[in-house]
């Protein structure tokens, strides 16, 4: 099952790439609408957008899901529900290719709701509360963006058609579409996991790893960058103000709340949370094209990172505590390696992959007339990015093995070594060849020598910073013990505010109301003393205090009339 599956949507992922860079090169866009009933002289028409960027998109989601599924081959072998687990992952991705390639609302609504409800059945997969928690906060926090979303699509009634393609250029400064980017920036949050919609993200890890594979690279959190760069054109000056302000500071969140996480699985989704502020960032700042070169390449090496976490956890007897962890490059060197090639390229190292989207949205960033708070933001998440990486490095790779002194850890696992060998080449190689493809215009960066390599300097000192860090516990334990790094760790109180912060007042007016009317005196005068009173002055009830005596009396009663008729 899953061999038939991996293959398919390794074959359609290939056409499809081939077909986006035919069309890239002739600048061509195929715009299709399938006409399916007509109802009341109204027609009912699906309408599909095939460019170089639908297309481009669909195939890399394509490819990361044949790999993800052949490793969820073995990953997921001792498992009684598997076939369940595999459908459930096909429809994930068959949700994802509706979103991408509908230029209408309404059909994105489709993809959009289905991701929402195919992601809460993948998060509560292992049925325990902790994961039900998790289901539930992801489903309500995509709520509120499922409602924005819903709330756009009555404001488009204005236009007549629900196509916003043909209106982004022309209604742009109409006060109608206005509106309509605020909600679906509002959308894009929450899907996204922007803040204050953050807490829903750490929690998903409860999904098994090979969707969180899926979630994380190419799925569920890229829609709403997805839908904000086909969107782009219509966003007013405010509003790109309003989305760089919070996608800047979830971006230094993220990176500074992984730098104190001990699950391997939440650190990865805290990386992932912090490229998706730097995406949005950089199309914040007007450069979508940039945003979604970003978005493929990292769609490359978060896949192949979180499918060497579940190998390393797979081997671990599902131990996902870093601090259990260490000198793991003896006893599993090729997952090790592909780990370590991805957490450089996540590092924006020269010249990984993630070094030609990375360092190009930093020189752009840094070609733009802004004030220090936005450099700094940018600079300082480059370095913490960093940081989390090395640490995660010193913990798993290189520190002492604190796991078990009994063990027989070792790469068993071939299944699972060739759907991670199938994106190593594209980890490494994907940068330069997309950008060569992507930007045929080479793009112009005329800045200054210290500001040329103040990427780099950054990420040697995070790289720095986090290996003394992690090297020198005693400084890290005296750091994780202050009130304000506690702060830090925890998301800045995000969870708490997301869940506690959210229903305590309601369940306590509804604690409130349940005491004093459905228990208190509204019901001892209500309905509990009404029914009393009727008890009382109604005969049958009488009646019916004493069975026996009443039935011998009604028996003796009934001889009597019948002796008197007779």
């Amino acid at each position: 099952m899953c061999f038939i599956y991996s293959r398919l949507f390794f074959t359609l992922s290939i056409i499809m790439l081939l077909l986006s860079f035919n069309l890239l090169i002739i600048d061509k866009s195929i715009f299709v609408e399938y006409f399916l009933l007509t109802l009341n002289t109204s027609d009912l028409v699906y309408v599909m957008l095939f460019d170089w960027m639908s297309l481009m998109f669909m195939g890399f989601v394509l490819f990361i899901s044949s790999m993800v599924i052949y490793y969820s081959e073995e990953y997921m072998m001792g498992d009684l529900f598997k076939f369940r687990f595999i459908l459930l992952v096909v429809m994930f991705v068959c949700s994802m290719m509706f979103m991408i390639i509908s230029p209408n609302l309404i059909s994105i609504l489709l993809g959009w709701d289905g991701l929402g409800l195919v992601s809460y059945c993948l998060v509560i997969y292992y049925q325990n509360i902790k994961s039900f928690n998790a289901g539930m906060l992801t489903a309500l926090s995509n709520r509120v963006g499922d409602v924005a979303l819903l709330m756009s699509i009555a404001w488009m009634l204005n236009y007549g058609s629900w196509n916003f393609i043909f209106y982004l250029d022309v209604m742009k400064n109409d006060f109608y579409m206005e509106l309509i980017g605020y909600l679906i920036v509002l959308a894009a949050l929450t899907k996204s996991a922007q803040i204050p919609f953050s807490s829903w993200l750490p929690a998903a890890m409860a999904a098994p790893t090979p969707v969180s594979s899926l979630v994380h690279s190419s799925t569920l959190v890229t829609a709403g960058v997805y839908l904000l760069v086909r969107f782009n054109f219509a966003f007013s000056t405010n509003l790109l103000n309003i989305l760089l302000f919070i996608s800047m500071m979830t971006m230094f969140m993220s990176g500074l709340a992984a730098n104190f996480e001990f699950d391997l699985k939440k650190i990865i989704a805290l990386s992932t949370l912090s490229q998706l502020g730097l995406m949005m960032s950089i199309l914040a700042l007007g450069s979508y094209k940039l945003a979604f070169f970003h978005l493929l390449i990292h769609a490359l090496f978060k896949a192949l990172l979180f499918m060497c976490a579940g190998n390393i956890i797979h081997s671990l007897n599902n131990c996902q505590d870093i601090r259990y962890m260490g000198g793991l490059i003896k006893q599993m060197p090729l997952t090790c390696t592909y780990l370590n090639l991805c957490n450089w390229s996540l590092c924006g190292l020269p010249f990984m992959s993630g070094f030609y989207s990375k360092d190009l949205i930093v020189e752009a960033m840094s070609m733009e007339i802004l004030n220090i708070f936005v450099y700094l933001i940018f600079y300082i998440s480059i370095g913490l990015t960093v940081s989390y990486s090395a640490r995660l490095t010193f913990y798993t790779l290189i520190g002492e093995f604190n796991f078990y002194s009994y063990n027989l850890i070792q790469e068993s696992g071939k299944i699972m070594l060739v759907g991670m060998s199938g994106l190593i080449l594209f980890v490494i190689f994907s940068g330069s060849m997309f950008s060569w493809v992507m930007f045929m215009s080479p793009m112009f960066i005329c800045l200054p020598f210290l500001m040329k390599i103040m990427a780099l300097i950054c990420i040697m000192i995070g790289g720095w910073l986090g290996y003394y860090l992690s090297k020198f516990k005693i400084f890290y334990n005296l750091l994780s013990k202050n009130l304000y790094c506690l702060f830090f760790s925890s998301m800045w109180n995000m969870p708490l505010l997301s869940t506690i912060g959210v229903n305590y007042f309601p369940l306590l007016f509804g604690k409130i109301y349940f005491k004093l009317l459905d228990q208190g005196w509204i019901e001892f005068y209500g309905g509990q003393q009404f029914s009393n009173k009727v008890k009382k002055i109604m005969l049958i009830q009488l009646l019916s205090m004493n069975h026996l005596k009443i039935y011998l009396l009604l028996l003796l009663i009934w001889l009597m009339f019948l002796f008197l008729m007779n």
